[in-house]
């Protein structure tokens, strides 16, 4: 197997690296390594990898000073072409397809580049399996493509067709273009829904990270829809476990087409997940209870029986 993984300075990315790395497998990490949150963060990720920031140029190789088995190149998927030469060059087996332009809150401000980091870039990486066969399409989607009017558990036969966030729409778009390509050209792909993802090295602007930060330093929180809220937080080594049971496995159906869900299956109330941290950090939450904010919606709550039955999954943590 040699695996591409995009959005390698990312979070789940940057974990899927290290365990892929660990088990011996021949590895490409790409990242265009955007601004989104603060870089000093992802280049300290790839770090952990063996990736030098002083050596990182766009468009540029780079080996790993701590892996033999590890590349890391910066490219943007919306470089059509820079993507087109990668393929021609690499002969991927697979594809695990993490990089994205994340937020649901961002998403409000800057429509444009959910649309080119999401949409574009992902049919550049369709065009190129298309024009270069792979054996196997892993890509994530997300829990936001449920919108607010689904009933819970979410199920993978529920319907997907009312986004309440662009960011919503565009990992749907992702998974009707994946299966468009599936279908008219067989590429095997599986699109994986995560759930609230959470762990070391996390991304600064999920709930964790914000409120963790704002309670030990005395700062006050915003506590959305006056905490009527709950999330299905699902622990990063468990996600990784579950794409890792998943990749060397294609969907072998007539459409070689597949979606999951990847959660915990346990929520947890927005209020009890404040009093844990008070518990933690010894600290009191100075909370700022206020309505729901647009393009968020109450309550996640993944049902992961399908994955269960398929692959074993089960989330430890």
């Amino acid at each position: 197997m040699k695996i591409l993984v995009t959005g390698a300075a990312g979070f789940i990315g940057f974990h899927v690296v290290q365990e892929l790395i660990r088990q011996g497998f021949d590895v490409v990490g790409l990242d265009n390594i955007n601004s989104y949150y603060d870089i000093r963060l992802k280049y300290a990720r790839l770090a952990e990898t063996g990736i030098a920031q002083e050596k990182i140029r766009m468009g540029e190789w780079v080996k790993s000073d701590r892996y033999p088995t590890y590349r890391f190149i910066r490219l943007d998927l919306t470089d059509r072409e820079g993507v087109h030469t990668l393929f021609c060059e690499e002969n991927f087996t697979h594809i695990l397809h993490f990089a994205a332009q994340a937020g649901v809150r961002y998403s409000l401000e800057n429509p444009l580049s959910y649309i080119n980091s999401n949409i574009v870039g992902f049919t550049h990486l369709l065009e190129a399996c298309r024009a270069h066969p792979v054996q196997h399409l892993l890509y994530a989607s997300s829990s936001s493509v449920y919108g607010d009017d689904t009933p819970i558990p979410y199920n993978e036969s529920a319907r997907t067709d009312h986004p309440v966030s662009l960011y919503a729409a565009t990992k749907k778009a992702n998974e009707l273009l994946a299966y468009a390509y599936s279908k008219l050209y067989g590429i095997a792909a599986t699109g994986i829904r995560f759930f609230t993802v959470y762990g070391p090295w996390g991304r600064p602007d999920m709930a964790p990270w914000i409120f963790l930060s704002a309670i030990t330093e005395g700062r006050p929180i915003k506590v959305f829809n006056n905490g009527k809220m709950q999330r299905d937080f699902t622990y990063i080594d468990d996600i990784v476990e579950g794409i890792l049971k998943i990749a060397p496995l294609p969907p072998r159906s007539k459409i070689p087409n597949m979606v999951y869900n990847m959660g915990c299956a346990s929520p947890v109330q927005l209020m009890d997940f404040i009093r844990i941290i008070e518990e933690v950090t010894g600290k009191r939450a100075v909370k700022e209870m206020t309505d729901m904010q647009p393009g968020d919606v109450v309550s996640t709550y993944a049902d992961t029986s399908l994955l269960e039955q398929e692959f074993g999954y089960r989330p430890h943590t």
